[in-house]
């Protein structure tokens, strides 16, 4: 692919340290490209959250959106999904390479949560706990499903959703990149409670339409800003950054306990949609 500077979709990103003078370990990065055979216009946004501290998950999330960019970028998107994987397995030996040369980086690791969108499809790809949600028809839904103890219990009826909100474990991660265990880079988009595997992975390819929003995020957001929250902030009329400096905001004040990292990718209005895909 050919590396443009140009992106086709509307784009506002916001990282932020929280109130508690934690180090940033989240990273992201928004990237565009063109298809080289047809021009067809290719955007790749990663958002990842590190693990370990003392910085090596600030190194971890580095390396993971690095690779990952790199990765894809070397890609002629043919298959997107096999792309998106192969750009995790990538990540995670990355990782975990760098940590076995560096006695302070045992350990290191970092979420991942990947949104690539070819002309109108969006394909995901996520590790961890970081969020994609979908904005349409007045309506946010989260695309993904976190790889969390808590996710785990809450499917199998141990928890309820309010005690998950509380619960001592939620920050428990069961798949993460640098994890000692193998990884399943997860390829599943749900779009219903009750789609089951298969159904979420065929809806790989999601065609957007004007006006929809891609919401990626990092947990310091979503555990203190209800999904209601976040819709109702990103239905206003401010302009997107200063939608997204509200989100952090509040999240800072119930306590910013984590990093905050938001991305908001926005197809362009109706008209303007139809003249770039004329």
């Amino acid at each position: 692919m050919i590396p443009s500077k140009q992106n086709h979709l509307d784009t506002a990103a916001i990282t932020d340290p929280g109130s508690q003078g934690r180090l940033n370990e989240d990273s992201y990065q928004i990237t565009s490209f063109t298809i080289s055979d047809d021009d067809t216009p290719v955007l790749l946004s990663v958002v990842a959250d590190g693990i370990g501290g003392h910085k090596a998950g600030e190194i971890a999330s580095r390396v993971a959106v690095e690779t990952i960019i790199e990765s894809v970028s070397e890609s002629d998107v043919g298959d997107p999904q096999w792309v998106l994987k192969s750009a995790l397995l990538e990540a995670n030996h990355s990782i975990t390479a760098e940590a076995a040369e560096d006695d302070k980086r045992k350990g290191m690791g970092s979420t991942v949560a990947c949104a690539l969108i070819i002309d109108t499809a969006l394909y995901i790809a996520t590790l961890g706990d970081s969020r994609i949600y979908l904005i349409r028809d007045n309506v946010i839904r989260q695309l993904n499903i976190d790889h969390t103890w808590v996710q785990e219990a809450l499917d199998v009826g141990v928890i309820n959703s309010e005690e998950a909100r509380s619960h001592p474990r939620r920050h428990l991660i069961r798949s993460y990149l640098g994890s000692s265990d193998p990884i399943k880079p997860d390829l599943r988009l749900y779009l219903a409670d009750y789609e089951n595997m298969e159904q979420a992975k065929a809806n790989q390819g999601l065609p957007l339409l004007p006006m929809d929003q891609i919401i990626l995020c990092t947990d310091g957001l979503s555990d203190l800003v209800a999904d209601e929250e976040i819709l109702e902030i990103l239905q206003g009329d401010d302009t997107h950054d200063e939608q997204l400096q509200k989100l952090v905001d509040l999240a800072n004040l119930r306590g910013g306990h984590d990093n905050i990292t938001i991305v908001l990718l926005q197809p362009p209005a109706e008209e303007l949609f139809e003249e770039d895909n004329s």
